[in-house]
């Protein structure tokens, strides 16, 4: 129950800190948008890349993400619920109005394609992330094209290996979530599928 407590503290904390932004989404958050984008361009580029896609290994594609979902993954890193020293760093440094206005810059970046792939993707290992996908309900949180939306991740066009480590964090325990959903789900896939998972969400149309 302790963890269910949790669970349901960070997501009615994110959702307040999300609700609370909504007159400033209207009106512009302080500085206005212009601020965010050049402060995005500062802080954060380096690493996600100016248009939210960047080559860096471990590193997520934010471009598509919804701003509820960047919020909360802010509001993590700032109280050290996610482990990531460099997301924690730059996370400690934001009072709410930045997390507000850093997730809602970050919602307005497009979806970028993934690079084409160097080789065609396996057939038969594409068939069974689908198969797997499709056992393991993705869809019905994260949609059928993989979009996510609101507090629920976008997948479509994220990067493998970043797919993959969330997997893994989920199934262990280590990564936190708004509920115990995604570990439950989890529970006892063997690693080789959350690959082939990871492998099929990234290259799937």
């Amino acid at each position: 129950m302790r963890g269910a407590a949790r669970h349901a503290t960070i997501a009615a904390t994110a959702a307040l800190l999300w609700l609370a932004g909504a007159p400033a989404s209207a009106q512009g958050t302080q500085g206005g948008a212009g601020s965010y984008a050049q402060r995005y361009a500062a802080l954060c580029a380096a690493c996600h890349g100016a248009n939210g896609r960047s080559d860096m290994p471990g590193t997520p594609v934010l471009a598509g993400q919804h701003s509820f979902y960047a919020i909360t993954q802010l509001f993590l890193f700032r109280e050290g619920r996610r482990s990531n020293e460099a997301m924690t760093a730059v996370a400690k440094t934001m009072s709410d109005q930045d997390m507000r206005g850093f997730s809602e810059f970050i919602a307005t970046l497009p979806p970028v394609p993934a690079p084409p792939p160097a080789t065609q993707p396996d057939a038969a290992r594409m068939t069974k992330g689908q198969a797997l996908a499709q056992q393991y309900k993705c869809a019905m949180c994260h949609g059928a094209d993989f979009s996510g939306g609101q507090q629920v991740a976008r997948l479509a066009q994220q990067k493998e290996d970043y797919l993959q480590m969330t997997l893994r964090e989920f199934r262990s325990g280590k990564r936190p979530g708004y509920t115990m959903a995604m570990t439950e789900a989890l529970n006892g896939i063997a690693p080789e599928d959350l690959d082939t998972l990871a492998y099929y969400i990234a290259r799937v149309k």
